[in-house]
Order: structure tokens, then C-alpha cells, then sequence
């Protein structure tokens, strides 16, 4: 297999998957989809009681149920560095969680207001601060006021979807689009007929100049009365292309899928020559 980048910004991937099956697209699909490990939040707890704040009583209240509330929290993008967080069961404190394996955050807001992902304030380091800060939370009244102290910890969208760091993966087959031009009449019906406006006109005549935005619909062959359009897919090549939500680059996000893939064809080789070495 190999890869050729079309499109990467911090947020978005466009690549192609050369020489690869079937098999080996919907592998790495799974491993951009599940495998990437990322920090989200796991733990929240809620104040209960009064809240004193300016001189004035509030009511630990918001118009939503708690769970709800921890819920909305759960799907925030949280930063994500592998070099400075490690898995809560891999870490040194056997998971009673320390600065290696969980990062601690507070929310302390009172109403009226509305309730955003950047009013989370993560207690250490300012490398965890939330990037995408207008994600709301929750709308307080007047005399509502809530304060969390919220857990984030690594995990795998395999366990949660809240530690999916993707999303939009997908791939389809490279497209083919041909033009016979001993048969084309210059008629421009696939130019204007195209949904995907593959087709560009080049002195006078149809000219594909977007192959890879083609979704293999065949409307321009259908448009074409002459049947000069040929449009077919490369079963050995693939447009595959995805999203991050702010979590990590979509470079990083590519990477460790890769990573992840590969660890798991090594363990996969390495059970079976442990059972090829029983059957000896």
C-alpha cells in the first residue's frame, strides 16, 4: 500500500490509497474511525447545594438533568498529546489516575448565561485548554449556577464514541473518466449535466479536469449521445477522506491510525507463528 496526500489542513485529510484490496481500505477506515486514542471526559461531579457568588445565594440548578449536562461535557474535543498522557490502565499509578493518565478540569458559571466548552479550566497545565471554546452547554436563568470539577482521560472510540477523534471517514474507488474523442461532437451536455462539475470546456471541447470529485453517478454518459464518455473505477486505488474534531491535527490522527493498523498486523503475525510453533 501507499499513500499520496491530495488535501491536508489542521482539521481535514483527502488522500489516496494505492495498490491496496478492498480488505485493506476498510482496515484503515476502521483504525481512522476506532482506533485513535484521544482524551475526552469521563468523570464529572456536581456541586449540590447552595453556591455563594458577589454576595448572593444561587441555586446549584441548571434546566437540564445532570446526565445530560455530563454528557454534553463528554463530547467536547479535548487536546490530545501521546508524549504527555498515557492509558489510565497503562499508567504508573495502576490506574488511581495522576497528572500522567487524567487531566482535572472545573466549571464555575453563574446565570444568566449561556454555559460554553471554553468555560471548562483545566487545574495544571494550560496545554489542555479547550480549543474550540464556543460549544454550548447548558443556558442558565437567573439565580441558576453550576459548579463540576470534570476527569478527562485516554481512550479509543472502540469503548466510546466520545473518544472518536474522526469523523466523516470515508473512501470510495479512484475514478475513470474517459472521453473517445473520435466519437464526441463537442455537444457540452456532460459539461452542464455533471452534478459534481467534473467536466471542464477547454477550446471547445469536454475536458475531465476533476476525476477524483467524480461520485461514479454515469450522468454524463447518460447526457452523452454519443456514448463518447466512459466512466469506471480503479478497484486497486482509493479517494479515501476524513475530518478531526479538534482533538488533534488530521495529520497526527492519520498517523496514529497507521501506527495502530500496523500494530495490529505485527500481533496478528505474531499469534500465528506462536500457532504454527504448537502445531510443530
Amino acid at each position: 500500500m501507499q499513500i499520496e496526500i491530495l488535501e491536508l489542513d489542521e482539521g481535514r485529510c483527502r488522500f489516496l490509497l494505492k495498490d491496496a484490496s478492498h480488505s485493506d481500505a476498510n482496515a484503515l477506515r476502521r483504525a481512522i474511525t476506532s482506533d485513535i486514542p484521544k482524551m475526552a471526559i469521563d468523570q464529572v461531579e456536581f456541586h449540590l447545594g447552595p453556591i455563594m457568588a458577589d454576595g448572593k445565594e444561587y441555586e446549584s440548578i441548571t434546566p437540564l438533568f445532570d446526565e445530560i449536562v455530563a454528557h454534553r461535557l463528554g463530547q467536547v474535543p479535548i487536546p490530545t498529546d501521546l508524549e504527555l498522557m498515557s492509558f489510565r490502565e497503562d499508567c504508573v499509578c495502576e490506574g488511581e489516575g495522576c497528572p500522567n493518565c487524567i487531566v482535572m478540569y472545573s466549571l464555575n458559571k453563574i446565570g444568566p448565561c449561556t454555559v460554553y466548552s471554553g468555560d471548562l479550566i483545566p487545574l495544571g497545565h494550560d496545554a489542555f485548554k479547550v480549543k474550540d471554546t464556543l460549544i454550548p452547554i447548558v443556558d442558565l436563568d437567573d439565580g441558576q449556577a453550576i459548579l463540576i470539577y470534570a476527569i478527562a482521560e485516554m481512550g479509543t472510540g472502540r469503548r466510546h464514541v466520545k473518544w472518536q477523534a474522526t469523523s466523516g471517514v470515508g473512501y470510495k474507488y479512484l475514478p475513470i473518466v474517459e472521453i473517445d474523442e473520435t466519437l464526441c461532437d463537442q455537444g457540452m451536455q456532460c459539461v452542464s449535466g455533471c452534478p459534481r462539475k467534473v467536466f471542464d470546456e477547454v477550446d471547445g471541447r469536454p475536458v475531465p479536469a476533476r476525476p477524483l470529485d467524480c461520485t461514479l453517478c454515469n450522468t454524463c454518459a447518460e447526457e452523452c449521445d454519443q456514448q463518447a464518455i466512459t466512466v469506471c473505477s480503479d478497484p486497486r486505488n482509493f479517494v479515501f477522506s476524513f475530518e478531526t474534531d479538534g482533538s488533534m491535527t488530521s495529520a497526527k490522527a492519520l498517523e496514529l491510525a497507521l501506527k495502530s493498523l500496523e500494530a495490529g498486523f505485527e500481533e496478528f503475525a505474531r499469534m500465528v507463528s506462536e500457532l504454527k510453533a504448537e502445531t510443530l
